[in-house]
């Protein structure tokens, strides 16, 4: 389960370096990251590397690059 977090990591930041900010929701389409405890744990997994900005606007978690 470990390399899959880090694998979805990988991914999640390859697309935030390529397309910037993004929501979760078109960031799970982009990645193709098959259910959402996989993305929020890659998401976590950045986050705790502090690779990634995170905020809420109008309910949307919306994450990008440090």
């Amino acid at each position: 389960m470990i390399t899959l977090i880090g694998t979805n990591a990988g991914l999640i930041w390859r697309v935030l370096n390529k397309s910037g900010r993004m929501n979760v929701k078109d960031l799970k389409k982009e990645t193709q990251i098959r259910t959402d405890k996989q993305l929020y744990a890659a998401i976590g997994w950045l986050a705790r590397e502090e690779k990634i900005n995170a905020t809420e606007e109008a309910g949307e978690l919306y994450i990008w690059l440090r």
